[in-house]
């Protein structure tokens, strides 16, 4: 997206902006001359994750942006007021704050410490208040004032709660700020708005959580850095109250090309959906993990193994969801390693026939191996746990090619009804 030169002059205080997506909104904005508040705690490299304040603050200079460099845990009230005293001492205001800051941990009940419950609830939802309400008298002294929330739109379905109750209660508890601030600051002409990336975004996090692989099936922080400019850059009395999509803000700004936000641009139609986002229709093929899988009555040939144990019963029931539509639809071989309490080693051949589901090594060269314990097996078959989810929090271990993998999506859809 072409920088316009509106926010020239302007002051954006952004949480969280030593890297990733903050940075990468911090870097737009500097381009058009803005004055960027980094306000993060990064004051030192971390060992496996690149980037501090101060080397963002060096960047936003050199992209054409004045900078100021804050040490800022927003869970600390202190420091936060300090920040934007600094801020308004040094660029006379503050025009638009981002809260972009946020912590993660996408853990069950049970595996959840209340040291991570409350770190992402001070975080995510009581830093963002902080923060806001820090920044609210400055704000109304703006011209064209907003603030923009990185935060999902409020889907009430339960499977986005179910697997991570605490991080959706504290993420969902930014989304609720931009509900209420919105209406409360209309009067005030401050726009409150939230946006979110419809695809997982190849951060410096989501590369440790996930690996390489993983990068490659997600779009760059440039993304939401240009649909924040869009936002942002529109007059605050007339956009407000909304719960904005990256690609969709785009596409209101002409711009449909999206293969050229994409970390790999020959894997853009195979891309990871991002938490709280559903797939649009089933005819949505730029998403994986967007088409349920209908057997047709045709079904897989006579079952080789005899259903012993959880882990055998559940192969016995994905054998009978095969048909000649599924296979043509995955073309893939599944090795699977079974650890725990019923080790064992299975396959789904879905390149061949009917498809076909044994126990042992699979007949074919496999394209993805996957090794998981058992007592986690069933709730990735079953729906409760995704295996995006499951793989970036090192409960699902892959070799081979993570795509094909990821195309197990599609058969899970199928066995809901019948697990």
């Amino acid at each position: 997206m072409i920088n316009t030169g509106k926010l020239a002059g302007q002051t954006l205080f952004i949480t969280g902006a030593s890297r990733g997506i903050g940075k990468a909104i911090a870097l737009k904005a500097a381009q058009d001359g803005a004055n960027i508040v980094i306000a993060a705690k990064t004051v030192t490299p971390h060992p496996k994750l690149p980037g501090t304040i101060y080397t963002a603050a060096e960047e936003v200079e050199k992209a054409g942006g004045k900078s100021l460099a804050c040490v800022v845990d927003i869970r600390n009230e202190s420091q936060v007021r300090q920040a934007v005293e600094d801020a308004v001492k040094k660029f006379g205001g503050i025009d638009i704050l981002v809260n972009n800051a946020s912590a993660i941990s996408l853990t069950g009940t049970p595996e959840t410490d209340m040291k991570k419950y409350d770190l992402m609830q001070n975080i995510n939802a009581r830093g963002t208040f902080l923060v806001s309400k820090e920044c609210l008298p400055y704000l109304k002294k703006s011209k064209n004032a907003h603030i923009l929330n990185l935060s999902p739109p409020l889907n009430m379905k339960p499977h986005w709660f179910s697997n991570h109750v605490a991080y959706t209660t504290a993420k969902y508890g930014m989304s609720m700020c931009v509900l209420g601030m919105h209406e409360e600051f209309k009067p005030l002409g401050i726009a409150v708005n939230a946006l979110w990336p419809r695809t997982a975004i190849a951060t410096a996090a989501m590369e440790m959580l996930g690996g390489s692989d993983a990068a490659k099936q997600c779009r760059k922080p440039e993304i939401c850095a240009d649909a924040a400019y869009a936002i942002l850059t529109k007059d605050s009395k007339s956009v407000t109250g909304n719960f904005f999509m990256d690609d969709e803000v785009l596409h209101a700004e002409g711009i449909t090309d999206l293969v050229q936000y994409a970390v790999d641009p020959s894997n853009a139609n195979n891309l990871l959906l991002d938490a709280f986002v559903d797939p649009q229709s089933p005819s949505d093929t730029n998403i994986i993990f967007s088409k349920t899988l209908k057997p047709s009555a045709e079904k897989a040939t006579q079952s080789s193994f005899e259903a012993t144990g959880e882990v055998g019963k559940l192969f016995k029931a994905i054998e009978g969801t095969l048909s000649p539509e599924v296979v043509s639809k995955t073309q893939a071989v599944f090795a699977f390693v079974v650890t725990g309490d019923e080790p064992g080693k299975w396959y789904i051949d879905l390149k061949s026939g009917a498809g076909a589901v044994g126990q042992g090594e699979p007949p074919l060269t496999p394209d993805a191996t996957l090794t998981m314990d058992a007592k986690n097996f069933f709730s990735l078959f079953s729906g409760k746990m995704k295996p995006a989810t499951a793989y970036m929090m090192g409960k699902l271990k892959v070799k081979g090619n993570l795509q094909q993998a990821m195309k197990l999506e599609k058969l899970m859809s199928s066995l809901k009804s019948k697990l």
